[in-house]
């Protein structure tokens, strides 16, 4: 076999070699995106998880977590009508038009039916 011809043992170990390290380059570039912070981005930062905070008998309660937000819904401590705020709303509002505190009522598991 001809040394030139692209059938040839070497030029399939460069060719092989070239697909490597385009491989390697492209994990990296992807890896590096992955990590990159782009100001305004949707979750480009990582939220905290306590910052919550609801009215009960006109005084503010919090910051509570998620989860600790989720117990005072299942508890019927809070409602849709209960005012709450969270960092970065300019004003208190109901629960009811905060799009991000109705997704985690919307998220919890129904309460469990009595048993007779």
């Amino acid at each position: 076999m001809d040394n030139n011809s692209f059938f040839s043992v070497d030029r399939l170990v460069e060719f092989g070699l070239g697909v490597s390290v385009a491989r390697q380059m492209i994990d990296m570039t992807n890896r590096n995106i992955q990590n990159m912070y782009i100001p305004g981005s949707i979750d480009s930062m990582p939220k905290p998880e306590a910052n919550i905070y609801v009215a009960i008998d006109s005084k503010p309660v919090g910051p509570l977590s998620n989860a600790q937000f989720g117990e005072m819904v299942t508890l019927n401590k809070v409602n849709k009508d209960t005012l709450a705020w969270r960092p970065g709303m300019t004003g208190w509002r109901p629960i009811g038009e905060i799009p991000e505190l109705v997704m985690l009522v919307a998220m919890l598991p129904p309460a469990i039916p009595q048993q007779n």
